[in-house]
């Protein structure tokens, strides 16, 4: 998904469709049922039964609405966490990286499962041990409330972005398949994804990804028989000398795609942020977070991480379909460009399936919309209620003033979401931008104060975010139309790479993660040297490192004192 770079709003002239009645009828019932499965699903999944059980986990009815009680078992943990990977913008990319790149290219559906792998590995324990409610709170717990807050900028702008592009990227597909405008279906998704998220929270978002993610297995493995049976696909599927580049020499397969020796690098960087950059995302630590326990937090991340997996084997199908298509000898006319591979998905299911299967599928890329557009805005939604808004500005507000006050903010950010989807032509080249600053700026410190808190201060952290934003800023961005002033080795100018920006091919992502950990280590053991060295700086400790220091031997002295006794 990271390499591929789509302009979801834009759809040719040749797609343009009236109203299928039909067809929106059948979105208008399937959207119906999300909605009020999505309501009731809070009294279901609120037993009464473990009323008393959830008391001891969560200490207010915010907590609760944020976390589910903390209650969520290994059936509907996997399928919720699974289902808030598996995107319309998950899907949707596959297929396009598959067309355009190969399967070499198509890094996101190894790159993930990977993630949730190590994220359950490495940090569901520890994080769920402590009882954290937000993926920033050992972030403020180390740092202060101000500075931890800080974090929140690139986790908003990436949760934010992500929503907006897969909105946008539904909106395209209702456009192909049923002839609704773009801005009507966008508002529409949203709205319903918004209105049971206000309800229920966390409680109604779970358990609507259960039927959200069945939808998007069965619908699209559903359409796929049908697609192979149309008289315009060739059979057997090939991989090399296919239909759509006939008129193109091929010394390789296209469906594997060709990883070229000067590209290595972009290919390492590009691995290495979706396996790593992965894991810092509010979504995901929501439900590792309202786990039942730590067993079930660290299993549904090992269980979800096959079932992403899985969950990219049809559309990865669907684009070796496409590449086997004739497409001249359908309704569509002509063979498809570059430009239209975006599309692979809802084109295969509007040419190559019957009207009746074409809704089916398209009911299962609305699902996955809705199934990843709830999670991204109740999880930055809660970041900013808990850990800016209460712990920064309002640190008295009322547990029954806060829920309201996160109805608000799911509100607001949901219409932010909608706004950028609708006007913004490049929204999932921002929100890849935006993947690369959590990876760059977040993931590190991440690391640093969930494994070694003793190994960073105020000092360290400051010192490596800021040089990490400097050199990432300094080494150019072709999405935000700018060259580097930073090129690294391999730098590939501006006239040799064929347009008008140029390009990165040496991992410099990678560089800057490490730097930032160099940096924060390297600076918090010099502040605390000079502290520790000349008590006369105290008084210039403006960031209080040195009573951060006094605050960890005192607890480490006690914990000494409690072994001893215990033995």
């Amino acid at each position: 998904m990271a390499d591929v770079e789509v302009d979801p709003i834009d759809v040719p002239d040749k797609l343009e469709k009236k109203l299928n009645v039909v067809g929106m009828v059948g979105l208008i019932v399937f959207y119906l049922i999300i909605f009020f499965a999505g309501i009731l699903s809070h009294k279901v999944l609120r037993r009464k039964s473990r009323k008393d059980i959830r008391k001891t986990q969560v200490e207010n009815e915010t907590e609760d609405m944020m976390l589910a009680g903390r209650d969520i078992n290994y059936f509907v943990g996997v399928f919720t966490m699974t289902a808030t990977w598996v995107g319309g913008g998950y899907i949707n990319g596959t297929a396009e990286s598959v067309i355009k790149n190969g399967l070499v290219w198509t890094q996101a559906p190894i790159g993930y499962s990977i993630s949730l792998f190590l994220g359950g590995l490495f940090f569901a324990e520890k994080m769920r041990k402590r009882k954290f409610v937000t993926m920033l709170d050992p972030l403020q717990e180390k740092y202060g409330k101000p500075l931890g807050a800080l974090f929140y900028i690139p986790a908003f702008s990436g949760e934010i972005l992500w929503s907006a592009s897969i909105l946008a990227a539904l909106g395209t597909s209702l456009r192909v398949i049923c002839g609704i405008d773009d801005t009507t279906s966008i508002i529409a998704s949203a709205a319903i994804a918004m209105t049971y998220t206000l309800f229920g929270g966390l409680y109604s978002v779970a358990f609507t990804d259960v039927f959200q993610l069945i939808c998007i297995f069965f619908g699209l493995i559903f359409a796929i028989p049908f697609m192979v049976n149309n008289p315009n696909v060739e059979i057997p599927l090939r991989s090399s000398n296919l239909t759509m580049f006939m008129d193109q020499q091929q010394s390789y397969s296209r469906f594997i795609g060709k990883l070229e020796k000067e590209d290595a690098g972009v290919w390492v960087d590009q691995a290495t942020m979706l396996m790593l950059g992965g894991i810092p995302w509010q979504a995901y630590f929501q439900r590792v977070l309202s786990a039942r326990d730590v067993s079930v937090a660290k299993t549904l991340s090992f269980a979800a991480a096959p079932g992403c997996f899985a969950a990219a084997i049809p559309p990865v199908v669907i684009g070796l379909i496409a590449m086997n298509t004739d497409w001249p000898g359908t309704d569509y006319g002509e063979n498809l460009i570059p430009e239209d591979y975006k599309l692979a998905v809802p084109l295969t299911l509007l040419y190559l399936t019957p009207p009746a299967v074409a809704f089916i599928g398209l009911g299962a890329v609305s699902a996955a919309v809705m199934s990843s557009t709830d999670s991204s805005i109740l999880g930055v939604s809660t970041l900013f209620t808990r850990n800016v808004f209460v712990n920064v500005f309002y640190q008295k507000a009322t547990d029954k003033f806060t829920v309201w006050f996160l109805r608000g903010t799911v509100f607001v950010n949901t219409v932010i979401a909608m706004i950028i989807a609708i006007f913004v032509k490049t929204v999932y080249g921002l929100y890849l931008i935006c993947s690369d600053l959590v990876y760059i700026l977040l993931f590190p410190h991440l690391v640093m104060v969930v494994h070694f808190p003793k190994l960073t201060n105020k000092y360290g952290m400051i010192a490596g975010f800021s040089v990490a934003l400097i050199l990432r800023v300094l080494s150019g961005e072709p999405v935000l139309k700018y060259n580097a002033l930073l090129k690294f080795p391999g730098y590939v100018e501006p006239d040799q790479s064929g347009g008008s920006y140029g390009r990165q091919r040496f991992p410099f992502r990678n560089l800057i993660v490490i730097l930032n950990f160099l940096i924060t280590l390297s600076v918090t053991y010099l502040s605390k040297q000079l502290f520790a060295k000349y008590p006369d700086l105290q008084k210039y400790d403006i960031l209080e490192g040195a009573k951060d220091q006094k605050t960890e031997k005192r607890e480490s002295l006690q914990n000494e004192k409690e072994g001893e006794q215990f033995l």
